[in-house]
């Protein structure tokens, strides 16, 4: 595979990289190589070190973690696009929660190290991101914000029409795994999913949601589309 073109095209998406500029974005996907999983196989466990960043060319990663009742939680779904461990590549903390492929997936990886050997070779791109991190800071603020005022119908709405966007209408979650996401009990998730259902604007089945009307779910604002936050910290 082309690596280093394509990584760049996939980092020029990201919010947080495009910040950075084309000079400086082609000069870390030199930095990539390339990393293969099947179905089922572990990228990494909550506790490992934090020593990558990934973006996702093909496939899909599961971002989950176990609860006190011993059963998994999928936090996030990535695919074909999305680039998750930024933060790690940053601060090497130890990994928050597990990453399984879900099917035959194929990466694009840069080490940590060998982005810190960048960095000292190019200081101005890390001023860059100091403030391209503050500017996250300030973003996570104003969702904590959102998420302790909008009233579970907007929350819920919000977090569908965004998976829908990014995997397609019929989502294989669960609506425990989706109370999870908008910090609600599994029976409010339950109440709205079954109203939206009679009003025929989604489908549901077996941990299976279909998004029939998304434009009539939710409007998600322009200046923060593509800015969430997509894999563990």
């Amino acid at each position: 595979m082309a690596g280093p073109h394509n990584l760049a095209l996939l980092l020029k998406a990201n919010p947080f990289f495009a910040g950075l500029g084309d000079e400086a974005i082609d000069a870390i996907a030199v930095l990539c190589v390339s990393k293969r999983l099947e179905a089922g196989e572990t990228l990494f466990l909550k506790g490992d070190p934090g020593d990558a960043l990934y973006a996702v060319r093909r496939g899909q990663i599961r971002i989950a973690t176990g609860i006190s009742s011993g059963r998994r939680l999928t936090l996030n779904l990535l695919g074909p696009g999305d680039v998750f461990g930024e933060v790690a590549l940053l601060d090497g903390r130890p990994r928050t929660a597990d990453a399984v492929a879900v099917e035959p997936t194929e990466l694009y990886t840069v080490l940590r190290r060998d982005f810190f050997r960048f960095l000292e070779q190019r200081p101005s791109v890390a001023i860059r991101i100091v403030e391209l991190l503050c500017e996250r800071i300030r973003w996570m603020s104003s969702q904590m914000e959102e998420r302790a005022l909008l009233p579970l119908e907007a929350r819920l709405a919000h977090r569908l029409v965004a998976l829908s966007a990014d995997y397609g209408r019929e989502l294989h979650v669960s609506q425990e795994e989706l109370a999870v996401f908008v910090g609600a009990s599994r029976e409010s998730v339950n109440r709205q999913l079954q109203s939206w259902r009679r009003m025929g604007w989604i489908e549901l089945g077996r941990n299976c949601i279909r998004v029939l009307h998304p434009s009539r779910l939710y409007h998600p604002p322009d200046d923060r589309k593509g800015t969430l936050i997509r894999g563990p910290m």
